[in-house]
């Protein structure tokens, strides 16, 4: 299901830097270096430690890291579940990688008796928009239009507009 020469493992705490270590590389130095401290931010070390049974890292034949899904089980909502960071080697885009991590996550989402997955992107990234609704993700009503799309605006700060999606399982 995840490609042939490919290992599907769960992270450890000692993953986060080498997670940390291609954000730069695989988002092409997107918003210079404020873009990279944003990034960086947002996948901390609790993340490697505490949501590790609903995380995966991929890994091919060298241990080379060549993607990653980073998810929970809300602890709020028992019928959610919420995909935080996804990553794939730009080498490996369209190869259905995602894809495949995202099913992970749904299955595992699926067996805990979750109903519906949420996520978010930038307004920015329009292929990460494209992306989430061939999945059959759905966009949340937000409180304005951005280029035809409705974004909540400042969801995660000032000035921090984002797109957030709903799919049902």
């Amino acid at each position: 299901m995840i490609g042939e020469g490919l290992r599907l493992r769960h992270p450890r705490p000692e993953d986060q830097l080498r997670v940390l270590a291609v954000l730069d590389e695989w988002w092409g130095g997107l918003g210079g270096e404020a873009g990279s401290q944003q990034r960086a931010l947002l996948l901390p070390r609790l993340y490697f430690q505490h949501f590790t049974t609903t995380s995966w890292l991929v890994e091919d034949a060298d241990d080379r890291l060549v993607g990653f899904l980073i998810g929970f089980l809300s602890q709020t909502d028992t019928d959610a579940a919420y995909i935080h960071f996804v990553g794939v080697d730009p080498g490996l885009r369209r190869s259905g990688l995602a894809r495949s991590l995202y099913q992970c996550f749904f299955d595992l989402a699926r067996e805990h008796g979750r109903k519906r997955v949420h996520c978010i992107t930038s307004p920015s990234n329009t292929t990460s928009l494209a992306f989430h609704t061939a999945l059959g993700f759905l966009v949340e009503q937000g409180e304005k239009v951005v280029d035809g799309v409705w974004v909540q605006p400042d969801y995660d700060g000032p000035g921090l507009d984002r797109i957030s999606f709903v799919r049902t399982l």
